[in-house]
């Protein structure tokens, strides 16, 4: 009874932090939209771009202490050490305050490098609004790997959607301020100046579509600093109400074994690095795919302005897109650690092996039929988000880019998820390797693809599929070798599969049907997916994807067995 409810408790942890994942994406996602439109394709290229290197200093810096945090905190847990848990935590707070300091300085003053390196000036502004982010995420993520690492999401869950919110809000205002008042300057600028010079307005356009990429982006990218701000206190604000518990869980400690400063340090360096190696590979996998994209089309003779459109397409409509049921996998990983660190440190390796089966089970129920929906309604999806005129002339593009790739959400999710499951079972360095090992074959296909072949944005389409396929085989061999996990393929891959199959064509008919009768494309696509949800629940129950036991283990467990015993299925 007690593993039952600790494996329910594993599910409803990480459905609330998966639910709070799912939340921020799709706000994220909803204010991307009139951003992306305001921004237009070429300040949308520049702030993916910058991003992007954002990304990669914020995964050398600071991007692992959630889990790294919440790995030793949780083992600590498990044997009754709450005084060394509370310690991981001081510790951690001292090395994110020192590694996030150092990554901010580095991207502020860096960033007139970084722009040359990308041959894009209008990166230093965006970069540099961005420095100080690092700072209040690197303290933000070890407050936040503190309550995981207690099995206590809630706080996570709920920091995510105030970041998000705040994030949405003022990413939208600080677009519109920005350009908006760069417009008004340029056009009093060139009231002025066509009474003194002929040929100062063209001058003035020109610059002027460079300074609205610039300053647009550094817009775009204010917002991040203050959600991230903005949960930050709200953690800080509930990590005071909650430590009064922790002082006197601390006094229970029974142990008498105190860790000292430099082995907190110790273990938290070789936690950290290995989590940061397997991370960055991921991250720099796009940086060097945007840089090699630059330096080939450029070489190709492609013009700037084509050449950032199509990144803005590839990185701002269709990354985002995957990205929404990607965070479903990635709260999972989050959530299943510090249970499956529990498990592996009292030795039950056959308790971890459940839980590991059962995991990969509910990711891929959710990753397969969010693959097959976004592949066959990709069109619609694109024409209906994305309007503004200089995006609109992508939109086939990136239809295309969705319908093709959508695949990668169930590869991506894969590895997301084996990779927490083998650095939670101590076996940190293996990732890395397997992360390590896809990446050198990915730089490989795509120098071959872009400067051999004429498929430009598709080239980095097929690395964004071929790279996270590598890494799951690799980890997943990885998993059966270290602790004899078997993978059950039926249940969790071929039924979510076909159901996923049934459930697309499904809501392709209904797409087509009610777009003939009502040429909206928004009432079919709400229709389309309000039925393709309702035929995949009745797929997933009628084929057995979970039995009763698995059920009631879920949230709303007792009610899909209720709806499934009325079916007829149970």
């Amino acid at each position: 009874m007690k593993k039952r409810r600790e494996k329910k408790n594993v599910f409803i942890q990480g459905t609330i932090l998966a639910a709070a994942g799912m939340i921020t994406r799709v706000i994220g996602f909803a204010y991307r939209i009139p951003m992306t439109n305001m921004l237009g394709s070429d300040g949308n290229g520049v702030y993916s771009i910058a991003f992007e290197i954002y990304n990669i200093v914020l995964m050398l810096s600071s991007y692992s202490m959630p889990l790294a945090v919440s790995k030793l905190v949780s083992a600590r847990l498990a044997l009754r050490q709450y005084n060394n848990s509370y310690r991981v935590f001081k510790d951690a707070m001292l090395f994110a305050i020192c590694v996030s300091t150092f990554g901010m300085l580095f991207l502020y003053f860096g960033a007139g490098f970084l722009a040359d390196l990308y041959s894009t000036p209008e990166l230093v502004r965006p970069l540099r609004v961005l420095a100080p982010t690092l700072f209040v995420v690197g303290i933000l993520g070890v407050v936040r790997g503190y309550f995981q690492g207690t099995s206590t999401m809630i706080p996570t869950a709920i920091s995510q959607i105030f970041e998000q919110i705040f994030n949405a809000f003022f990413s939208i205002g600080a677009v519109w301020f920005c350009m908006s008042k760069l417009t008004q300057g340029v056009q009093t600028f060139k009231t002025d100046a066509i009474t003194s010079a002929h040929g100062v307005c063209a001058a003035v356009n020109l610059g002027y579509k460079v300074q609205q990429a610039s300053y647009g982006a550094a817009g775009g990218t204010f917002g991040t600093f203050t959600g991230a701000f903005i949960a930050l206190l709200f953690l800080v604000f509930t990590f005071f109400i909650y430590k009064p518990t922790i002082i006197k869980r601390n006094k229970r400690d029974e142990t008498g074994i105190t860790e000292s400063h430099s082995e907190v340090f110790s273990q938290l360096f070789f936690t950290v690095i290995p989590v940061v190696i397997s991370q960055t590979v991921y991250q720099i996998g796009y940086v060097i795919d945007d840089l090699i994209f630059s330096k080939a089309m450029v070489t190709k003779g492609m013009s700037n302005s084509v050449r950032k459109s199509l990144q803005g397409v590839f990185n701002s409509q269709y990354t985002v897109l995957i990205n929404v049921p990607i965070a479903v996998a990635t709260a999972m990983a989050a959530s299943s650690i510090p249970s499956i660190v529990t498990s592996y440190t009292r030795g039950n390796i056959k308790d971890a092996n459940k839980k590991t089966g059962a995991i990969i089970k509910f990711v891929m129920v959710i990753a397969f039929p969010s693959a097959f929906g976004l592949a066959v309604l990709s069109s619609p999806i694109i024409c209906t988000l994305f309007r503004s005129p200089s995006l609109r002339a992508y939109n086939v593009t990136g239809a295309r880019l969705l319908t093709y790739g959508s695949i990668a959400i169930v590869f991506y999710s894969l590895s997301t998820i084996t990779s927490a499951i083998l650095q939670g079972l101590d076996h940190m360095n293996v990732p890395v390797r397997n992360s390590a090992i896809s990446l050198v074959v990915h730089l490989i296909l795509m120098v071959a693809l872009l400067y051999k072949t004429d498929l430009n944005v598709y080239a980095l389409l097929i690395g964004d599929i071929t790279f996270p396929l590598l890494i799951s085989i690799l980890n997943w061999i990885s998993v059966k070798k270290y602790i004899g996990y078997r993978q059950e393929v039926g249940k969790t891959f071929a039924v979510p599969l076909i159901s996923s199959a049934i459930m697309g064509a499904a809501a392709w008919i209904v797409y087509y049907l009610l777009f003939m009768i009502t040429k909206s494309m928004i009432i079919g696509l709400l229709f389309s997916i309000a039925a393709a949800i309702a035929v995949y629940a009745v797929l997933i129950l009628a084929l057995r994807c979970f039995e009763v036991s698995e059920l009631y283990e879920l949230p709303m467990g007792g009610r899909l067995v209720t709806l499934g015993r009325k079916l007829g299925f149970y």
